[in-house]
């Protein structure tokens, strides 16, 4: 090669350095690209690896991965006139690099836009609800739809919000003993609501209890006084076939009985010798005829 030449190609190999280096850009698979004409966007390169543009075209790279956007804590007034402390995280991921182009610019541009659009979709949805509601089972839908506003509002900026929670939501500082003090004599209300509720109750199944009790009583004193007339129905009528069999031996009996009862207790009577108590010992008929018995009575 002519010394001459050599200049000529080193330019030229010069230019075609820069011409590649221009003309060529990677894209990895972390990430998504959008080549710029003159401000106007012209493609979207989701493909990773080597990529080729026109020299005097620009290349803007947005990352294809799950971010994370943290909001700052702000404070937030309930439907109540409560106030509390809500912090909350976004996580989510570019979808269309054109229209987050378009809208938004850059990444930086749109934490500013997102936290606002969180702010403002906390503050309002949070001030329909009382404090009960944000500290119950319903915590988990209204963060549902805080987040599907919030997804609602990210979509015209080419993103999807994949998910939206509470890191924490506290009582204002300043409220906080007020609200203590609230809650208590709510607890304490409801406590003597319950206890007035399960006094009545009591009251009532003593009630009934003893309604119930009364009326057993009464049938079973009913049924123990029909048994009983039936039994002694039953006794006077075997008594009165009894006497009718053998009226001396029932008179004997009969006498028997009664001083079996006067006796048992070793009582001390003191008696005529021809009182009719002792009639069966001067004669087994009982008769208190002197001739009849042979025994004189004494003076």
């Amino acid at each position: 090669m002519k010394p001459a030449l050599i200049p000529a190609v080193l330019v030229a190999i010069g230019a075609l350095v820069a011409l590649a280096y221009t003309s060529l850009f990677v894209v990895d698979q972390r990430q998504q690209a959008l080549v710029i004409e003159f401000g106007n966007p012209q493609r979207i390169v989701r493909e990773p690896g080597l990529q080729m543009k026109k020299p005097w075209q620009n290349v803007l790279l947005f990352d294809r991965r799950l971010l994370d956007f943290d909001a700052d804590a702000q404070e937030v007034t309930l439907r109540d006139q409560r106030r509390m402390v809500v912090d909350a995280y976004v996580r989510y991921y570019i979808t269309d690099p054109l229209e987050f182009y378009k809208t938004v610019g850059n990444e930086t541009a749109f934490r500013q836009r997102l936290g606002a659009v969180v702010n403002a979709t906390l503050r309002n949805t949070l001030g329909q609800v009382p404090f009960a509601e944000v500290l119950s089972d319903r915590r988990a839908t209204i963060m549902r739809e805080v987040g599907d506003q919030v997804g609602r509002e990210a979509a015209q900026f080419g993103v999807k919000i994949v998910d939206l929670r509470f890191v924490r939501a506290d009582l204002h500082p300043d409220n906080s003993p007020a609200i203590f003090r609230r809650m208590q004599t709510e607890r304490d209300r409801e406590a003597r609501e319950a206890r007035a509720q399960g006094s009545e109750q009591a009251q009532r199944i003593r009630a009934e209890a003893e309604r119930e009790r009364t009326v057993l009583v009464a049938e079973a004193q009913r049924e123990a006084q029909i048994l009983r007339g039936r039994g002694d129905a039953e006794a006077t009528r075997v008594y009165a076939e009894a006497f009718g069999k053998d009226a001396a031996f029932y008179d004997f009996w009969r006498s028997l009985e009664a001083m079996r009862r006067a006796l048992a207790d070793s009582t001390t009577l003191v008696l005529s010798p021809d009182s009719d108590f002792f009639r069966f010992f001067r004669d087994m008929n009982g008769s208190n005829d002197p001739a009849r018995s042979g025994v004189a009575p004494r003076r």
